[in-house]
């Protein structure tokens, strides 16, 4: 009878410290939970912070036609948020089937789902029971939990992530919740969000993905590493079809569906994302580098960098585009963040022009680049001119390599100048450029730098004179190789197409196209007193014969240029070329008439909208309106317009330009390529052939290229493939050819310059033998 009370009082005493024991512990984690509720145990975001999820989205590029040209966003972060009905039921039946068949059921906690993982997976260890988060749970522990470093870190993070999905339980609908975790997850390979990963890996939006599709991105949620469609393709296809056995068992398809679903191989249309790559990189890299400009400070430029903190600083007072991130606030005070802040930026190139644009680009510069190489083959001054000496030669190869990134980490290693020249002589295994693709091969450093020497250089931009609205920006021929941009940054001497700014001052002075010289040498004093005598190529006139300015104009004649420039002071040409938009170093000297001033390409295409309309320069326009990320239009832009001269010089140059092409330098438009438009254009070609021009316009659109060399000794030494006729025009050519036969542009080869027909260009003037 003792031992029986001794046993009773025993299970009584376990029991009442069972139940004490039990119930000491729920109260521990009641406290715990309602600690947690109030901020004291762990981080809980403030309603604020639940209410507005920080989220670092990336900034969207979009052309004309509302295609997309590209994204800014930081590293791991390409993100475009979408709304819940932007995303195809496919890929919510597919998330809600994999992942928390309850989601419709529960309040952020399914606690069926927790009782199976902690006894199934927990205590039993079985791996393929499943987990017992729910999406609420997974979204919690993606927008405030930090990456665990152990088990132990991760366990203290769940109650947390807990309280958390309940609370987003309370403040956001279901269809919200599911939005926010596919726009949050990281799907790889630059792909984070649904959106993101829906273009990079199948080229499609999130409402047009297939069901196969879904289920292939929704089986990466699981472990994107290990589930890698670009990486383990076969592996992925497994994963694919246990989502869509998933999505059968939950009838979200038919047993059917599922069998001729899981026998579909797993294709994708990856496309892999790269600034680099994609239509429009140098515009996209220009408009990154203008939208995020600071105020310019003097003290942040060099002391050789006057003009170009003259031009940065002429911007930001002027140009509301130049700096724009850093001139607004976000309704916070902090400034915009093209990288984080979700901004959608319209541009005005039209996908389709920029496309026939770099097509025409990469079409004529690998033939012209054939013909380069070519010339230079076997020659030990290539791809220099033959004109150079070798010191020379030595002394640009020596800047370039002091210009590298492999001689800037060489010196920042504490290694002496003579040992880095010895490193950059030795030969090593090294991929090279080739239109054709990276070639293998064993060269020195210093070798492949004047290898790559060897490449032709451009620029192109093709704008409309009357909006200024920029249709297609080519700043060079590969940007992934050659990131130097050649319409904006780079200032090249412009040769004869500086002609076209005299002859107006001519005009606007009273002259005529039809008023007649004497074709005959000219030599004009500089402002030190010292003959300058140009020399002409002409060859079919006779010295002494009677031409007109037309003629001068068509033929590009320097000793009628110089002749003009007779008549004028060069400070009244270096006043014009202002009003012409030229922002670079101009020096007022007589032989500013042949152009050896450095003008870049977009300067040249902004200054040249002035004829076909009416005397009026428009600005380059590249963004019409930028809106935030809840689509609130927080920029509009519009052209700025100058009037620099008259409506009867912009008739009177019309006239004379046209003759450029139809019986001129640019003579070839008509002949080699079978362009009838009435056109108005001119080349140029700067001495040696260093630079090739072509400058051409109809009456709705103005478009400039430049061809050369890196360095300007790098040229053809023969003129017939180095002018600019030869070297630039061919692109002007073959991108107008294209953009004429589309039907989709509504550009005609039909539309007529807008001169009245009371307008004779032969006003005044007699009739002219040599028109």
């Amino acid at each position: 009878m003792e031992k029986m009370n001794q046993k009773s009082n025993l299970r009584s005493k376990f029991s009442r410290y069972f139940w004490m024991s039990f119930g000491f512990g729920l109260l521990c984690i009641c406290l715990m939970f309602l600690f947690i509720n109030i901020g004291w145990i762990g981080y809980l975001p403030n309603i604020d912070e639940l209410q507005n999820p920080k989220s670092k989205n990336a900034t969207e590029i979009y052309s004309s036609d509302l295609q997309l040209l590209g994204r800014y966003f930081l590293t791991k972060e390409n993100r475009v948020g979408v709304n819940y009905n932007e995303i195809s039921s496919n890929v919510v039946n597919a998330l809600v089937a994999t992942e928390d068949v309850r989601f419709y059921n529960h309040s952020g906690i399914d606690g069926w789902s927790l009782t199976r993982a902690v006894i199934l997976t927990g205590i039993l260890q079985r791996k393929s029971s499943g987990g017992g988060s729910t999406i609420t749970q997974q979204l919690a522990k993606q927008l405030y939990s930090p990456q665990a470093d152990n088990f132990v870190e991760r366990a203290l993070q769940k109650p947390i992530e807990w309280v958390i999905s309940v609370k987003l339980e309370k403040l956001y609908t279901k269809e919200e919740i599911m939005a926010m975790y596919l726009n949050k997850f990281d799907f790889l390979n630059n792909a984070v969000g649904i959106k993101s990963a829906a273009q990079i890996y199948f080229s499609t939006s999130p409402a047009k993905l297939k069901i196969e599709e879904a289920a292939t991105l929704i089986g990466m949620c699981k472990n994107p590493s290990l589930f890698n469609p670009v990486r383990y393709n076969e592996r992925t296809m497994g994963r694919r079809n246990v989502v869509l056995n998933q999505m059968r068992k939950a009838d979200f398809i038919t047993d059917e569906q599922y069998d001729s679903l899981k026998v579909l191989p797993l294709k994708l249309a990856y496309q892999k994302v790269d600034h680099k790559l994609g239509l429009a990189a140098y515009f996209r890299e220009y408009l990154r580098i203008f939208l995020m400009a600071k105020e310019p400070s003097r003290s942040n430029y060099a002391s050789w960098q006057q003009q170009k903190y003259d031009e940065d600083r002429l911007a930001w007072d002027t140009n509301p585009l130049y700096g724009f991130c850093n001139k607004n606030e976000k309704p916070n005070g902090t400034p915009y963040n093209i990288y984080s802040d979700g901004l959608k930026v319209y541009t005005t190139i039209d996908s389709r022009m920029q496309r026939f644009a770099e097509e025409a680009v990469d079409e004529h510069i690998q033939s012209l680049q054939k013909s380069f190489f070519k010339e230079k083959k076997g020659r030990s001054y290539a791809p220099f001119s033959r004109r150079m000496k070798q010191e020379d030669i030595n002394v640009i190869l020596e800047r370039s390599m002091k210009q590298s990134d492999r001689y800037y980490r060489l010196k920042a290693e504490g290694i002496s100048e003579s040992e880095i020249k010895a490193i950059f002589r030795k030969p090593i295994e090294m991929d090279v450029f080739s239109y054709k693709g990276r070639i293998d091969t064993v060269l020195s450093p210093m070798d492949s730098i004047r290898y790559q020497k060897h490449f032709l250089r451009c620029g192109f931009m093709s704008m409309d004179p009357k909006s200024g609205h920029v249709k297609a920006y080519v700043g060079g021929p590969d940007f992934g190789e050659f990131q130097y941009d050649m319409v904006n940054v780079g200032r090249r001497q412009v040769g004869s197409t500086v002609k076209p700014y005299l002859y107006t001052l001519a005009m606007e002075e009273g002259m005529w196209p039809c008023d007649k010289t004497t074709w005959q040498p000219i030599t004009l004093m500089d402002g030190n007193g010292i003959p300058w005598s140009p020399k002409t190529t002409t060859k079919n006139r006779k010295v002494g014969d009677i031409v007109s300015l037309r003629w001068g104009l068509s033929n590009s004649d320097n000793w009628i240029s110089a002749y003009l420039m007779s008549l004028f002071t060069p400070d009244a040409l270096v006043k014009l070329m202002r009003s012409f938009g030229v922002q670079g170093q101009l020096d007022p000297v007589v032989s500013l008439c042949l152009g050896p001033c450095e003008i870049s390409v977009a300067e040249m295409v902004d200054a040249y909208t002035a004829f076909p309309n009416k005397g009026i320069r428009v600005e380059p326009l590249y963004v019409t309106r930028i809106e935030d990320k809840n689509g609130n239009v927080i920029g509009t832009f519009a052209p700025q317009m100058h009037e620099i001269f008259s409506e009867t010089t912009a008739f009177k140059m019309i006239y004379m330009m046209r003759a450029v092409i139809d019986g001129g330098t640019g003579g070839r438009i008509r002949a080699r390529y079978g362009l009838n438009m009435p056109m108005g254009g001119k080349t140029g070609t700067t001495q040696n052939n260093s630079d090739g021009w072509f400058m051409g316009y109809t009456p709705s659109l103005v478009s400039g290229v430049w061809v050369g060399g890196e360095d300007r000794s790098i040229h053809f030494d023969n003129i017939a493939e180095g002018q600019g006729a030869s070297m630039a025009l061919p692109i002007w050519a073959l991108y107008m050819q294209k953009v004429l036969q589309s039907n989709e542009l509504g550009y005609s080869a039909n539309e007529q310059f807008d001169v009245p027909s009371s307008f004779n260009a032969n006003d005044g003037c007699e009739a002219n033998a040599f028109e």
